[in-house]
């Protein structure tokens, strides 16, 4: 289960050793923006050792590379594909081809290790407005593709608009990711909300991300990560809700009725599907009905 996802510089040590200790589900060593281009060899060596020798404790990894148009990225995934990350990050993907070409290297890198393929997934990063309009044929590229995920900061000044809080002119990106990421069978993560200490602005936005259809949503702070835990979560309510919903749904049938209410509303196939991925989420959280049945 993915709901929180952390980003932590690549080139901080203190950071990267004490991040299975934050909160995250998943965190992200980043190469790519946090480090600068005389740090990138080092960075990458201390990503690579840490997830070396580090034990995460269930804290899934994931790693941000360089983008396809720098001399850096197939360093990046010479010393960190051997550590078999869950995922790779690529920044700036523009097209379905930025992904081919990206997969196409990473099997490379997969046969020489005698590593079966597609065994680390691939997460595009959408963060140009030519990124955004190709999202589906990004999404879609290869099996290798486990989710998309949105970067506001540079679609942003791509799109030539100031970035604000209320995320006014993200509205058609974040929109038009989620269809694509849906149609194409793939999970989509929201950009972090980038205001650290406007605790009320956080809760707010993730509760946007969550209602668009977002999977979850990605952080720049380990303060973020419990609220997005918790709005990524369901309630105690909504997972009883779902339970009953499929009790009826089991007597229906029984009863060898087409369709059946549940507290005043008839139950048809959209809310059986909503109740069961509530269910299918809870299972994973290790959460049950309240009245432990």
């Amino acid at each position: 289960m993915r709901r929180s996802m952390l980003f932590l510089p690549g080139n901080n040590p203190n950071m990267l050793i004490n991040g299975n200790c934050l909160g995250a589900d998943a965190v992200i060593f980043d190469l790519e923006d946090a480090v600068s281009p005389d740090q990138k060899d080092a960075a990458r060596i201390l990503v690579r050792n840490t997830m070396r020798y580090m034990d995460f404790r269930g804290c899934e990894i994931i790693v941000r590379i360089n983008s396809i148009d720098t001399p850096f990225w197939k360093q990046d995934i010479d010393q960190i594909l051997p550590q078999k990350p869950a995922l790779i990050l690529l920044p700036k993907t523009g097209s379905a081809q930025d992904v081919l070409e990206a997969d196409g290297y990473i099997t490379e890198v997969e046969a020489k290790l005698g590593m079966e393929k597609n065994t680390v997934g691939l997460m595009p990063l959408i963060e140009t407005a030519m990124g955004v309009e190709n999202a589906f044929q990004i999404a879609s590229a290869t099996k290798r593709v486990k989710a998309l995920f949105l970067g506001a900061e540079d679609l942003t000044a791509d799109l030539q608009c100031k970035r604000t809080k209320e995320g006014r002119e993200i509205e058609y990106a974040r929109t038009r990711l989620v269809v694509a990421a849906r149609a194409a069978g793939v999970d989509v993560y929201d950009t972090p909300f980038t205001d650290v200490n406007d605790d009320e602005g956080i809760v707010t936005d993730a509760k946007l991300a969550k209602a668009l259809g977002f999977t979850g949503k990605a952080s720049i702070s380990p303060r973020h990560v419990e609220v997005i835990n918790s709005v990524f979560s369901p309630t105690q309510a909504e997972i009883d809700y779902a339970y009953e919903v499929m009790a009826a749904i089991t007597l229906a049938k029984e009863q060898g009725k087409g369709a059946i209410s549940l507290r005043g509303k008839m139950i048809d196939a959209p809310i059986v599907s909503r109740a069961q991925q509530t269910i299918s989420v809870a299972q994973a959280l290790g959460m049950g009905r309240e009245d432990g049945k």
